[in-house]
């Protein structure tokens, strides 16, 4: 799977999900840091990349409808430290078919995981 994390997301996870066999990058290393959201969704949706986030600019389902788009993972926990966010984020990649999330629109919490599909 080809993945884009967002900028508010360690780093330090991109090799781990590249050891996971994904190919992984991040907004920062295409220079997009600091860039408006609209650029960084055209630049993961050109690249055909699953993004995902905690940015809540992106959590409306009807704009990023499941099947209208690479795939998005909208992580929302109670306390995201960077420990926390890496940790439920390997935690989710190392469990879950997360191949089969591709086009979907995926809400992630502490405790759930719910994935909208086109279906």
């Amino acid at each position: 799977m080809k993945i884009k994390l967002d900028e508010n997301l360690p780093e330090s996870l991109l090799p781990s999900l590249r050891e996971l066999g994904h190919e992984a990058d991040n907004v920062r290393l295409e220079g997009l840091a600091g860039r408006p959201n609209t650029d960084v969704w055209q630049a993961a949706q050109a690249g055909g990349h699953f993004l995902i986030t905690q940015d809540l600019d992106f959590s409306d389902l009807r704009k990023f409808a499941p099947g209208t788009q690479a795939g998005l993972l909208l992580l929302r926990l109670r306390l995201p430290g960077r420990l926390a966010l890496s940790r439920r984020i390997l935690e989710v990649f190392q469990t879950e078919n997360v191949a089969a999330w591709a086009r979907c629109f995926v809400l992630v919490t502490d405790r759930k995981i719910r994935v909208h599909r086109s279906d």
